[in-house]
Formats: C-alpha cells, sequence, structure tokens
C-alpha cells in the first residue's frame, strides 16, 4: 500500500470515528412520550371544563432534574386548545407561601407551632388592606403557622414575616437569594426563559406595605419552572438541581438551599396541607404527597368577570422518598379561580399515571 493509500484509510478511519462519535453524543431528550401524551389529555380536559386561557404542566425527576413531561396549551377557539411553548410566561405566583415560610424558618424566630392571629381576614398593612380569601365570612381568627399555610392564609404568612424579619425587610430577600429562589435563569431546550425578577427595597419604587404583597407573591416575574425548580429542591432535602430537557449529568445549582432542620419542617407542612388542609382534592389514595396551591390575581378590569388570575398547584411524591415533583398553572379570566379544585385536579390524575396500582 503506498503512502497516499494509507493517508486515505487513516483520513477515513478518523471521519468515522468522529461520526460515530457525534453520534454518541446526539442529545437525548428526556421526556417520556406516553406520560407527555396522557397528562396532555389531562390537562386540555380542565382547561376546556373550566373554560381557562392556558396552561402548563411539567413533571420532573427530583434526584436528576430530568424533565419527564413538558406540556403547554393554549386556547385556539372557543372549544379546542393547541401546543404551545408558553414555558417562559413571566408573571407573580400563589405558590409563593411555603417559601417565604422557609426563609422565617432559617431565622430562628419562628416555628410551625407559634400561633398568629389572622383577625376577622382582613389587616391593615401600611394603609392597603391585606385580605385572606375567607374575609367575607369572618376570616381565621387564631391559627398556628402551619394551620395559616395550609388554609393559604395571607395574613397568616405576612404575620410570620412581620415576627422573622421585623423592620429590615431587605434581608428577606438577601435570604431569597442565598437560597436560589428564581434560578435556573436558562435551560437549554426552553427559549427565552429570563431570570427571575424581584422588587425589593433597594428599588426606587418600594413602598412600605410591599413586603406583605411580596411575601405572597406579587411584586415579582418568575416562570413556573423556576418555581418547581424551588419546590424540587425542598423535596431533595435542600439540593437544587438545573433541570434538564436532554440527558447530561447532574448539574447543582445550590447544594443546600436552607438547613435541614428548616427543610424538614416545611415538608411536614406541606404534607399536613394535604391530609388536613386546602391541599386536600390534590391527595392521591395511591401514593402518598406533598404540596402547595395557590390562587394569584395577575390583571384587574374595570369588569371584573375579565380579571385573569393563576390557579396553581406544586408538590412532590412519594414524601418518604421523593422520586417525580410536578407543577400545574392554568390561567383563567374571571372567577371562580381555586388552586387546589383546578390546577390540584391535574395534579392528581398525572400522579395516577406515575403510580397507577
Amino acid at each position: 500500500m503506498n503512502i497516499e493509500s494509507t493517508s486515505l484509510w487513516i483520513g477515513l478511519a478518523l471521519l468515522c470515528s468522529c461520526q460515530s462519535r457525534q453520534q454518541v453524543t446526539a442529545p437525548v431528550s428526556t421526556i417520556d412520550s406516553t406520560l407527555q401524551t396522557n397528562a396532555t389529555a389531562i390537562l386540555e380536559s380542565k382547561l376546556s371544563e373550566i373554560n381557562a386561557q392556558s396552561g402548563q404542566a411539567i413533571v420532573m425527576e427530583v434526584q436528576s432534574g430530568q424533565i419527564k413531561a413538558l406540556v403547554g396549551l393554549t386556547r385556539k377557539d372557543s372549544t379546542n386548545y393547541q401546543p404551545c411553548e408558553n414555558f417562559s410566561v413571566w408573571q407573580s405566583t400563589g405558590l409563593m407561601h411555603p417559601i417565604s415560610l422557609l426563609a422565617a424558618l432559617e431565622t430562628g424566630k419562628v416555628k410551625l407551632s407559634d400561633k398568629v392571629d389572622t383577625g376577622n381576614g382582613i389587616y391593615q398593612v401600611h394603609g392597603r388592606e391585606l385580605k385572606d380569601h375567607n374575609w367575607h365570612r369572618g376570616g381565621y381568627g387564631e391559627l398556628t403557622v402551619q394551620e395559616g399555610l395550609a388554609v393559604s392564609s395571607n395574613i397568616a404568612i405576612y404575620k410570620t414575616m412581620e415576627k422573622a424579619f421585623g423592620n429590615n425587610p431587605q434581608s428577606y430577600f438577601d435570604l431569597l437569594v442565598n437560597m436560589s429562589y428564581g434560578k435556573p435563569d436558562s435551560i437549554t431546550g426552553i427559549a427565552n426563559l429570563k431570570p427571575a425578577y424581584f422588587v425589593t427595597p433597594k428599588d426606587n419604587n418600594w413602598a412600605k406595605s410591599d413586603f406583605a404583597w411580596s411575601s405572597i407573591g406579587y411584586n415579582q416575574q418568575i416562570s413556573p419552572i423556576q418555581i418547581l425548580t424551588f419546590y424540587n429542591a425542598i423535596a431533595n432535602d435542600g439540593k437544587m438541581i438545573q433541570p434538564q430537557l436532554y440527558k447530561d449529568s447532574v448539574v447543582v445549582i445550590n447544594p443546600q438551599i436552607a438547613s435541614r432542620v428548616s427543610i424538614d419542617s416545611l415538608k411536614k407542612a406541606l404534607v399536613f396541607n394535604i391530609t388536613d388542609g386546602l391541599g386536600q382534592p390534590a391527595k392521591s389514595d395511591k401514593v402518598v404527597v406533598a404540596g402547595m396551591q395557590g390562587t394569584s390575581s395577575l390583571s384587574t378590569n374595570e369588569d371584573s368577570t375579565k380579571d385573569m388570575y393563576a390557579v396553581e398547584f406544586c408538590g412532590y411524591f412519594p414524601t418518604d422518598n421523593p422520586k417525580y415533583s410536578i407543577i400545574v398553572s392554568i390561567n383563567k379570566a374571571g372567577l371562580p379561580a381555586s388552586g387546589e379544585l383546578m390546577a390540584g385536579d391535574v395534579f392528581k390524575k398525572i400522579v395516577g399515571l406515575l403510580f397507577p396500582y
């Protein structure tokens, strides 16, 4: 064999080995196609039932961050929905209560058994009225912090924040940053995802009353997948994992978002919410789940039937050794708007797909 032939063979061999190596490293999707199809059908049925504008459901593996289902739907016409890439949607959230509570627990100044008086469901905060959802029925009166979380009491959460952070709300936001709340800033495969945005006391437009509304999910812009990433870290005993749409080695965003003591307290409260609180519609008869419901107002109009709401549920299971975390976020116009009854029901049905027996 002459030198030219040898060179040709070496060149071909190198080309083949490069091609085979490229084939080996081609991105492999994390999506479970059967779960994706069935979760889409469940979400579409609920959107149609409640006449919603749009919705998304995301299923993630707790340990790996691999996304097993990524469902996004938006209204096509009066009766049909179509797939959409709405995963970078930026809005307030109704799922902030447990996150604020975790920050409060981290200060060591509050615990779940502390008593908090929510009064008649209306609390004056620097000239603004903070209301619980049952204010027109006279409020919840005195509750423990754990009970306050389980009935989604805005007042119980904010009064707990007052006790934990006093006149220094900036320390709350510093804690959120330390806990990596709002991460990740980007995910391969999800277009236009933006870093979460918060109004803080350092901003010129900060008002003293803003702390109350920030602690319950307003004055911020965040995507549901970023909320899921935080809840997944709670399920994972405090280790925050980067969500993945393509199989790769696990990337740790934050090895410990909060102390194990605080994490364990919050996990207990999230189970109590399902067994004894408003989260009961998400309860599964197949496996023990933990999670939180939420409803937030996205806009207000003179015609209240056109007010936009986000109804959400986020949780994980099995509670003793979490394998999956799920978020369901639905945007709809007008009342009723219930995170537990609407999004919680979708959550429960997707749990049924993953634990059918």
